[in-house]
């Protein structure tokens, strides 16, 4: 009731007689809903209300204001009536008409509350139609439901997309049956043919490296050692200078001993490029003797600026070059910018990258059996079988009596080993105890990134992730992967190296995509022998089985591993090898929706992220060779 009512009632009831007091039946200022417990799971801060506002502001309802009235009214008139008037009968009359105001004002309580209560059961009924109405307006709230319900045969999926996983456990369910979008396996194929390998074209006169020797200790993982070892030959075309066969530094993070001719062939890599350099095994024995720190001809990593120019080292490398006749490259990564660079430099890089880099026997052989085993034994070599793995392929093929039909596979680069995860600053869901993990990995192996933190302002995970920044989740490429409508049935062939987080982080992958394999469980024990404790010699075992793959899908398009196994299918792959490149950035984009978005509409943007990342384009200026080797320099146009 409004205050108004309320005041007059109050003061009605104050005009009654001591001896009427007892027997008053008082009505309520305010019925409160909120007293009840149905009704508490409505409040402004957590849930909608139960029913409209205004059982919880104060105003009145229909009922209630009735009654309110009725009672007033009653009260009024007895207040009207003088106390001393002399009636005929006048005390029976009173207690008559006492007794008839009781049962009316019993009767009027009684009526009000069977009124609210039915008006409560009429709001509850509207609030449940109206829940109906916008589920349909926004169906991940209903389906949110669903599927995290507990159900017998179903699994239940946890952690940040628990809702998008076991959308997509039921989309693949019923699409077991569906033919693949087209696209799945596929190049634009007309475009992509157009462009041919030529990188082996030479048009100059072998350099016979008078101005001294060029040693190369590379570091990192064997792909970015592979990325030194090509700009080492290059600037030794630069300097008119002999390379030593680069040595390999070894790294507290990969903890692999292997050198040059562990994993490539040495002969084939000197032959090849004679007539482009000079290469040598050791240096000559007058100057083996030398201290070159010393002396100082040693240049690290921090005496030269990431990707610089050939007038760099024409101006800075080349006059200690000439006075101490040797110098020494340590920690030599990505130091030779793509441009502005000579034609047939670029040329020559491009050419110790796709044609002079081929994997040992050891290396061959074993790989040979692992794409073996991936396209189920078939009756003929992959595409790119030949250039990988030589005549290995072919002896395969021989010594099988059963040919069947190729089994096509798809392989997945997890970019999510501890060092990636750590050095990203990312998180990832795991809470404190991830951040504690990372953190005291970062001050063990990324110590001057730990420095930065303490005195620069960095991005906010939130940022980074927003940014692509972060390299995708197992959770987040399973789900990419089935929004593009992979078969529950493909093969799917993962690389990496050790995963953060373990098997349980690739519970979903392999919950949603039970055939799933890796080197480990195609290879035997005793056939991986040979490369156990070799983590760069293992890596190229994955090298080979994603760059065979019929489709590759990375999740961190930055990395080493994918931006030269994606290179390496362009450039021999004749517009037959499709790459799954995510637009990392379009993607936290619906990432970030993941508790309300629809399957479908989900589906529809990560169709729409990817295709926009498969279009044929010649190399962008300053970008890697490596990568993009559509350019005139790698590359020739057919038509």
């Amino acid at each position: 009731m409004s205050s108004t009512s309320n005041s007059n009632n109050s003061h009605n009831l104050a005009l009654e007689s001591k001896q009427d007091r007892p027997n008053t039946v008082r009505i309520p200022d305010r019925v409160d809903l909120r007293g009840s417990p149905r009704s508490r799971q409505g409040s402004p801060s957590h849930s909608p209300r139960l029913g409209p506002s205004r059982f919880l502001n104060g105003e009145k309802s229909g009922a209630s204001f009735v009654g309110a009235e009725l009672l007033g009214k009653l009260w009024g008139d007895r207040k009207k009536q003088p106390k001393n008037s002399k009636r005929k009968g006048g005390k029976v009359w009173y207690q008559k008409e006492r007794v008839k105001g009781l049962v009316v004002v019993t009767a009027l309580v009684g009526l009000f509350f069977l009124v609210d209560w039915i008006m409560l059961l009429r709001l509850q009924d509207h609030r449940v139609g109206s829940d109906d109405r916008s589920s349909r307006n926004a169906s991940s709230v209903s389906a949110q439901v669903k599927v995290t319900k507990p159900s017998k045969g179903k699994k239940h999926y946890g952690g940040i997309y628990g809702r998008l996983l076991a959308l997509a456990a039921h989309a693949l369910a019923e699409g077991q049956n569906k033919r693949e979008p087209k696209d799945l396996w596929q190049e634009p194929v007309v475009p992509a043919s157009a462009w041919r390998p030529c990188a082996d074209q030479r048009d100059w006169e072998p350099n016979e490296g008078k101005n001294g020797y060029i040693m190369v200790t590379a570091n990192g993982g064997i792909n970015q050692q592979r990325v030194a070892v090509c700009n080492a030959v290059v600037l030794a075309r630069l300097l008119n200078a002999t390379l030593v066969v680069p040595k390999f530094m070894y790294s507290s993070v990969w903890k692999d001993v292997s050198q040059f001719g562990d994993i490539y062939q040495e002969e084939h890599f000197i032959k090849y490029l004679a007539p482009d350099i000079r290469i040598v095994k050791e240096l000559p024995e007058e100057l083996k003797s030398l201290d070159l720190e010393a002396i100082g001809s040693v240049v690290k990593d921090v005496d030269v600026r990431k990707e610089s120019k050939p007038s760099f080292y024409l101006k800075n490398i080349l006059p200690i070059l000439l006075q101490k006749r040797v110098v020494h490259f340590v920690g030599f990564g990505n130091r030779l910018a793509f441009d502005p660079i000579p034609f047939q430099l670029q040329r020559l890089r491009c050419r110790c990258n796709f044609h002079a880099l081929k994997f040992v026997p050891k290396i061959q052989e074993t790989a040979a059996l692992l794409l073996e085993r991936l396209h189920k034994h078939s009756a003929q070599p992959g595409l790119l079988d030949h250039y990988l793995v030589g005549p290995h392929a072919v002896a395969a093929m021989i010594a099988r009596s059963d040919r069947a039909k190729a089994s096509k596979y798809l392989a997945l680069h997890l970019r999510f080993e501890i060092d990636m995860v750590a050095h990203s600053l990312c998180e990832f869901g795991g809470g404190e105890q991830e951040g504690q993990e990372l953190e005291a990995y970062r001050q063990i192996h990324f110590p001057a990134l730990t420095e930065l933190k303490k005195t620069e302002e960095l991005p906010s995970p939130a940022m980074l992730r927003s940014e692509g920044l972060c390299p995708l989740t197992p959770e987040e490429a399973v789900l990419m992967l089935a929004a593009l409508g992979f078969n529950r049935k493909t093969q799917i062939y993962v690389a990496g190296a050790q995963i953060y987080g373990g098997t349980s982080r690739l519970a979903a992958l392999t919950s949603l995509y039970p055939n799933l394999v890796t080197k480990e469980n195609l290879l035997s024990s005793a056939e991986l022998e040979p490369f156990k404790n070799f983590s760069s010699q293992l890596a190229a075992l994955d090298f080979i089985a994603c760059t065979a793959a019929d489709a590759f899908a990375m999740t961190d398009s930055g990395s080493q591993l994918s931006s030269l196994v994606s290179g390496y299918r362009i450039y021999y792959g004749g517009g037959r090898m499709p790459t799954i490149r995510p637009n990392k950035r379009r993607l936290a984009d619906i990432f970030v929706k993941n508790n309300t978005i629809e399957w479908k509409v989900f589906e529809q943007r990560v169709r729409k992220a990817v295709r926009q990342t498969k279009h044929v384009q010649s190399r962008p200026k300053a970008r890697s060779v490596y990568r993009y080797p559509r350019c005139k320099e790698c590359m020739c146009r057919t038509d």
